[in-house]
């Protein structure tokens, strides 16, 4: 059966959302919507870069898009900077009998103990009034960090740590409010970006570290640790989102822990560059300017490094792409699951089915 699709948003998820939507013999992609003005009426596949027409107008017009009635809404639109009124629009889709895949806001991938009951049940109930689902994943926090390491802790005869790492330069990464407003880089060493700010990190990053906790059965002490380490800029770091003057913040490396008994147990863990010659004495990919690392400690030892670039070899252009193909990928399973939110522990095996090339 070929499930409707809405997409919501075409930036730098939403353009590789399309295409993958396009792709895929089981999706048919029926509306898009844009924030932009300038945006509506143009083509899908010209807003996608695709170079061809796929029939479909991009509109502003929420109303007009929900009256579509898709089987389900790919929503990738920027919820960093609007947590909560994102997490309203998700609740709506719902509530009006529509399934959503997002990739975000990301507290959303397995919001225990981090949202409040009142919110959660919200979102239960809407699932229960529009009989639809709500699942949000990625790549980070998403497959990278939930579904990869709980699959290689099925090889383990003991577990003493679980490591997930992001190791990335992000010169190359186009959000500019991620990359200044959030993160800080640029600003001065003694500003507070909204990331550090005491809870942030839990709220964006705590998310896979309970899920992690859950699928294994491990009960966390409270609160998550937060540790920090923000390094200066030893010359001028031009990047395509913001340019870094020497002697503001140019790197950072963070760690969300969830303890047990005051002991590391779980530990997501990211080292942000903004040049590729910066902190040699940080872990650096084995290929590439960027990947993901997962470490566990225990009998046995394991390691597996997970790394993508696209065809123009930029692993953050192939970052948009993993993002936003979890989500495509995991339209059926999302329609076919239970109402209310899921979560990767909920869904079957997600695979590309019916993605791989002929001829």
């Amino acid at each position: 059966m070929t499930l409707r699709v809405v997409e919501w948003s075409t930036g730098t998820v939403g353009r590789h959302a399309i295409a993958g939507i396009d792709a895929h013999p089981d999706l048919e992609l029926v509306g898009v919507w844009v924030s932009d003005p300038a945006k509506v009426g143009r083509d899908a596949g010209d807003l996608s870069g695709l170079g061809r027409d796929l029939g479909v107008s991009a509109t502003n017009d929420r109303d007009e898009l929900l009256a579509l009635r898709p089987d389900c809404i790919v929503h990738t639109a920027m919820t960093d900077d609007r947590i909560f009124e994102a997490i309203d629009d998700l609740i709506s889709f719902v509530e009006a009998g529509i399934n959503v895949v997002s990739s975000g806001p990301v507290v959303l991938q397995f919001p225990e103990g981090i949202l409040n009951q009142d919110l959660l049940d919200r979102v239960a109930a809407a699932g229960r009034t529009g009989n639809a689902s709500l699942h949000v994943n990625g790549i980070d926090p998403g497959f990278a960090n939930d579904v990869l390491p709980l699959a290689m802790t099925s090889l383990s005869q003991r577990i003493d740590e679980i490591r997930c790492l992001e190791i990335a330069d992000y010169s190359t990464y186009y959000q500019p409010v991620v990359m200044k407003d959030i993160f800080g880089f640029g600003q001065p060493m003694d500003a507070t970006p909204l990331l550090l700010l005491p809870g942030v990190l839990s709220m964006g990053w705590g998310s896979v570290v309970r899920q992690l906790a859950a699928g294994l059965g491990l009960t966390l002490d409270e609160p998550l640790i937060e540790r920090t380490e923000c390094v200066a800029a030893d010359r001028d770091c031009p990047t395509v989102s913001v340019d870094i003057a020497e002697g503001t913040m140019a790197a950072l490396h963070f760690e969300v822990v969830g303890q047990v008994d005051g002991v590391d147990r779980i530990v997501l863990e990211h080292y942000t560059r903004t040049h590729p010659d910066q902190c040699p004495e940080w872990p650096t990919p084995a290929e590439g300017d960027g990947c993901y690392r997962i470490l566990i400690s225990g009998e046995p030892e394991m390691k597996v490094e997970f790394s993508h670039h696209g065809e123009n070899g930029d692993h953050n252009v192939s970052g948009m792409i993993v993002t936003a193909m979890r989500l495509v990928n995991s339209v059926a399973a999302v329609v076919d699951a239970k109402p209310g939110l899921v979560t990767a522990l909920d869904l079957p095996m997600v695979a590309g089915r019916g993605l791989v090339a002929r001829g």
